[in-house]
């Protein structure tokens, strides 16, 4: 799918603000929160996500005036909307009228009306009522001057990513028929052969209900495709709707970090702005790690543009087991953390906390106790503080490093039952390379499988059980232009119809890698491995491999126990200018960091003393670089500034050595030079003011 040329935001500052629900609220408390979003800063607000029901009451009849009210009241105090077309909901004469548009479980049993999100992606009357509404909204304010950005249903796939349907079943037929082309091309490409499964027709393929067993993973895995391109179908037609009558307008829809069931590569590249939701649990205190990962992916998902925070909680959430609330500066850390990452602003959910509802108990910028809350003075802290980094706006974050993302083997090693482990997780693999890469002190983006990887010095693969031949030839130009490649267990596996590849593992990345795996060696929950990588034992869980070697490729690490000891366990491949690297088991963080480290080292880059409580994260233009400075940790951080270095949040001119207290941020503008990272820990960027190393606690850190 080739991406849309984008259209910019309609907004001149970093984006503050957060969803805006006044339909749950009396017109006086509208003309009270335009006052103290005013007094906050909040210059966008999202709105009325969820308020086809007051828009359209009865069908066909809509009812603008208080909508109208509210927007003008917005922009009279300065603020303007990212739009919703109010779509993420159908009303309950929608439901009582046509109640097959309800979706369906794995079991074929109809979900109720009563949450949000009651629709079938496939279904033609929800389509044709919701694209009616949509129209209704870009004629009516396609040009209005608060209209900053539109913002299309909400949260594609949260409630509803799956729905087993005859409607959807009609859908997924005619989606195999155009893929295939021929009820045999499906035949072959599902192997239909194995356990009599051969189909006559379309006609006679259901969805993948449940069965009375295994299920042919080559239906599952279409089945999966199917239903992101269903929603995206679905987002793709409010999208042409919009473009048709407000061309100019940018449109987005807001994602939901790292989620296995839509492949965000597809819907990235018919949006304009990609748009991200992020609730890292503050009872978590490595949750800034995985928000790194999930925000690397957000700012890579078209080419390396800001992108946008358009929710976060200002304190707790309502929909864990226990909602622990952010301690006073964590706000304000995640906020930063987001901007150090690309995004040029910082949304929360929602502006007024609800009275009534599933939601009364999330926290927001303005709280129950209103202008009295805690949120609320952090809320209005912040804002004051956005407007004094304005100069990041559009800049773009530097990295060297990228992970891979594939959905396809995303949701291939995720299969119910059949593979040689349920143990071996895409996400949590991509989560503890990534987690590595960052105590190691690198920035990484998120790529395709089959690149670009011109930008980067290394990338690492931790899983890509689908493999073809045009991602291992991405691959192999890129080692062979000087690149260093580490690629995970359990990769090349199958073909993107779940057949194993000849030959086996790891198919067309074999010439690649060096490597052949005989056979796969997962370990049982408890169990761990050994491998000696020169001398020192690291510790594997969950996965290891029977594999040989090609005769010329570097056996790096060879297994010093069990049943695999002595055979070679990590193995270099030099191919041109660069080499590729095979790690065939899963490794505990402190051994995966070390190899890593060696790959890092041989790209020429250098890598800090491991820690995952600072961050260090760079913005430029090319002429001035932003640096991002963010203590997670529980105790002071110190590191050396580069020479000419501006604190943006304080105004001061930063000398020497920069203490932050936990949860401090600094934001240093200063000369653009290239960054690189030091094996003693310092990660330095030129021109510096000296050499000086400064701990952190017990680590050296430079900037």
């Amino acid at each position: 799918m080739t991406s849309t040329p984008a259209r910019p935001i309609r907004l001149d500052a970093l984006a503050y603000g957060g969803d805006y629900n006044p339909d749950q609220w009396s017109e006086e408390t509208w003309i009270e929160d335009a006052r103290l979003m005013q007094k906050a800063g909040v210059n966008l607000v999202s709105l009325p996500v969820f308020s086809w029901p007051q828009i359209e009451r009865t069908p066909g009849v809509y009812d603008f005036g208080w909508l109208d009210r509210v927007i003008d009241l917005l922009w009279e105090h300065g603020i303007k909307v990212d739009l919703a077309t109010a779509t993420a909901t159908p009303p309950a004469w929608l439901i009582r009228e046509f109640p097959e548009v309800l979706p369906s479980n794995i079991h074929g049993q109809r979900l109720e009306f009563g949450s949000r999100q009651a629709y079938c992606p496939s279904s033609p009357i929800f389509r044709e009522h919701a694209l009616r509404l949509t129209e209704a909204m870009a004629t009516r304010y396609g040009n209005h001057p608060a209209l900053a950005l539109w913002h299309i249903s909400n949260e594609y796939g949260d409630h509803v990513p799956r729905c087993w349907c005859d409607e959807s079943a009609r859908h997924f037929r005619r989606w195999l028929e155009a893929r295939y082309g021929s009820i045999d091309g499906l035949n072959e490409a599902w192997g239909t052969t194995c356990w009599g499964q051969n189909y006559n027709t379309f006609e006679h393929i259901e969805p993948p209900r449940t069965s009375m067993g295994p299920i042919n993973p080559s239906q599952n895995l279409d089945f999966e495709r199917f239903s992101s391109d269903a929603l995206l179908e679905l987002f793709q037609s409010e999208i042409d709707v919009l473009r048709r009558v407000t061309p100019e307008i940018a449109v987005t829809t807001n994602f939901m970090s790292l989620f296995k069931e839509l492949d965000y590569w597809d819907f990235a590249a018919v949006e304009d702005l990609v748009t991200d939701d992020a609730y890292p649990d503050p009872a978590d205190p490595q949750a800034h790690v995985p928000a790194a990962l999930n925000y690397g992916l957000m700012r890579s998902l078209k080419g390396g543009q800001p992108w946008l925070l358009l929710e976060q909680a200002p304190s707790a959430v309502s929909w864990r087991d226990v909602n622990v609330p952010k301690a006073p500066g964590r706000m304000r850390l995640d906020s930063f953390q987001a901007i150090a990452h690309g995004s040029d602003g910082a949304m929360f959910f929602q502006w007024r906390q609800a009275k009534f509802g599933p939601e009364k108990y999330h926290s927001a910028m303005l709280g129950h106790r209103g202008e009295n809350s805690r949120t609320f003075q952090e809320t209005a802290a912040l804002g004051a503080e956005l407007k004094q980094i304005e100069a990041v706006r559009g800049t773009r974050v530097r990295a060297s490093v990228a992970l891979v993302a594939d959905w396809d083997s995303w949701w291939g090693s995720a299969a119910p039952d059949s593979l040689p482990s349920q143990r071996l997780k895409w996400i949590e693999q991509a989560r503890a390379w990534h987690g590595a890469l960052f105590a190691l002190g690198h920035t990484v983006d998120v790529v395709r499988a089959t690149g670009s990887f011109d930008a980067y010095d290394v990338v690492v693969v931790p899983n890509l059980y689908i493999a073809t031949d045009e991602q291992a030839k991405a691959m192999t130009a890129f080692v062979e232009r000087g690149g260093q490649l580490v690629v995970g267990p359990f990769s090349g596996v199958v073909d993107p119809t779940e057949k194993v590849h000849e030959g086996g593992a790891p198919g067309p990345l074999r010439a690649l890698l060096g490597v052949e795996v005989d056979e796969w060696w997962p370990l049982s929950e408890g169990e761990t491995g050994q491998l000696s990588l020169d001398g020192e034992q690291l510790t594997t869980e969950i996965w290891s491999e029977w594999i040989d070697a090609a005769p010329d490729a570097e056996i790096v690490a060879s297994y010093s126990a069990g049943v695999l000891a002595g055979r070679a366990a990590i193995v270099r491949n030099t191919v041109g200018a660069g080499s590729a690297w095979y790690l065939s088991a899963v490794l505990a963080p402190a051994g995966l960091e070390q190899v890593l480290a060696r790959a890092l080292t041989a790209a020429g880059l250098s890598n800090r003393v491991a820690t995952r409580d600072l961050e260090v994260v760079t913005r430029t233009d090319g002429d001035t670089d932003f640096t991002f400075v963010l203590n997670h940790g529980h105790t002071d951080a110190s590191v050396a500034v580069p020479a000419g270095a501006h604190d943006l949040i304080t105004g001061a001119d930063v000398t020497g050595t920069l203490t932050l207290a936990p949860a401090g941020v600094a934001v240093l503008a200063h000369p653009a030079g290239p960054a690189t990272v030091s094996t003693t820990g310092a990660v330095s960027t030129s021109p510096t003011t000296d050499s000086t190393e400064i701990s952190h606690p017990t680590e050296k850190t430079e900037i």
